[in-house]
């Protein structure tokens, strides 16, 4: 099987990825910067989960894993250009996945560096160093927020995202151009994904799931922002876990029928393809809050806001490109995924 790079194993994405990875026989390096951006103690608990013991995690330097015998782990930033290109020149990975990322639409309000520092001169180190180790496909997240003031929907790869409403989706946006640079000047074949809000267990804290469920135990209001007229094209981790492997084992080729006249942005003559994963059925705010009422038998109090500043009213994602090319849509009922993510958050809080 392929060695395999995953960057942001003590993330969301990144941890359920290099576990799916692993189980099917991968040899995995995951690497993370460990970030207290939000509790560190959910971080540490995924690194756990997959046998790493976060007592023994030291800067730049690879921890083998207590539970895969393929898996080891290095804590290491992307802005560390040095020590990057160390790590490829030693380990000779086939591949690529770059999950990791300064996260949070609103967050880019306060700490706008942090975004430039991770998702644009760390994701320069990464093309860099997948250009100069002969990288077979490089995988990356992008976001749907690039989709940003388009009001087209569903949002379609070929829609375009010239008009970003937030640091962090210019940076994703950056990302994808990048990226298509460096297929077209040196051949590297790269794939980004639009992430269409990712929810499951062992989820972000400051995600709306997270947030409303902490706060409905604790018998505190949730803020519904925009007085509730907001939807969201909710997608179940595991189901973006399958797409992100899907496309890992796909390198693109190039689009044959591409032409500069009429030119698609999700594709290129190139070896360069943009995906978007959602559910491809947005669902109302809502009722996204009455099917955590349903599962915690709670009502929550409720205080309405106005909309905040980046963000979308609403998301809703075209994967005909994914089904098309991979055969893969993503399909896991709301009920489904909020039941898991509440069993795992109930027993992790011990609440």
């Amino acid at each position: 099987m392929a060695k395999i790079l995953i960057t942001g194993t003590a993330g969301f994405i990144g941890f359920h990825l290099a576990k799916r990875l692993l189980e099917r026989g991968d040899h995995v390096i995951g690497l993370d910067s460990v970030t207290d951006y939000y509790d560190i103690r959910v971080k540490y608990g995924r690194l756990l989960e997959t046998g790493i013991a976060p007592m023994n995690v030291s800067y730049n330097e690879l921890i083998q894993s207590s539970k895969y015998p393929q898996y080891q782990f290095i804590q290491l930033q992307l802005e560390d250009s040095e020590n990057l290109n160390k790590l490829f020149e030693t380990q000779k990975f086939d591949k690529v996945i770059n999950l990791a990322a300064q996260a949070g639409v609103r967050y880019s309000l306060e700490n706008p560096k942090a975004y430039v520092d991770s998702n644009i001169v760390g994701f320069v180190n990464i093309l860099e160093a997948c250009r100069h180790n002969k990288i077979k496909h490089l995988s990356y997240a992008s976001s749907s927020s690039v989709y940003g003031l388009n009001e087209t929907r569903p949002f379609s790869t070929s829609h375009n995202v010239d008009h970003p409403i937030s640091l962090y989706a210019a940076s994703k946006k950056s990302n994808e151009l990048m990226a298509h640079t460096y297929s077209h000047l040196f051949g590297l074949p790269t794939t980004g994904l639009r992430f269409f809000t990712v929810y499951g267990p062992w989820g972000r804290p400051d995600m709306a799931l997270f947030l409303f469920t902490k706060a409905i135990l604790e018998g505190k209001p949730i803020q519904v922002f925009n007085n509730g007229e907001m939807s969201r094209d909710f997608t179940y981790v595991d189901d973006i876990v399958e797409g992100v492997t899907r496309v890992n084992d796909n390198p693109p080729k190039g689009n044959e029928a591409w032409s500069g006249t009429h030119p698609d942005p999700g594709s290129s003559k190139a070896p360069y393809k943009i995906y978007n994963i959602g559910n491809n059925s947005p669902v109302k705010l809502m009722d996204f809050v009455t099917t955590i009422e349903k599962v915690l038998g709670k009502e929550a109090e409720k205080q309405f806001m106005p909309m905040q500043p980046g963000d979308v009213s609403a998301t809703y994602a075209d994967v005909q490109d994914l089904i098309r090319n991979l055969d893969y849509k993503p399909e896991t009922s709301l009920e489904y995924g909020v039941g898991k993510f509440i069993d795992w958050y109930q027993e992790f809080y011990k609440v």
